[in-house]
């Protein structure tokens, strides 16, 4: 799984790609936990049944990028 975040209209953002839907999935509930535990909820896609969008923003600070949004998507990223 290779990521690729990138910062962008006030959003930090990724791809994942995955051999399956269930992979995909699995993978979502994964960073949903993670997002729970840290209380930082990103938007998710799963798009072409294999394709995972992450895209997070801290909505306190003004909907910009903070280390918030870095530090999870290191745990993301950490996730594989």
């Amino acid at each position: 799984m290779d990521s690729n975040w990138k910062e962008e209209n006030n959003f930090l953002k990724a791809t994942f790609k995955f051999k399956d839907f269930k992979e995909a999935l699995i993978f979502v509930n994964k960073v949903g936990e993670l997002a729970e535990r840290q209380n930082h909820h990103p938007d998710i896609c799963i798009k072409d049944y294999n394709t995972v969008t992450i895209a997070t923003t801290s909505h306190d600070a003004g909907k910009t990028v903070t280390q918030k949004d870095h530090d999870l998507a290191k745990a993301i990223d950490d996730l594989s």
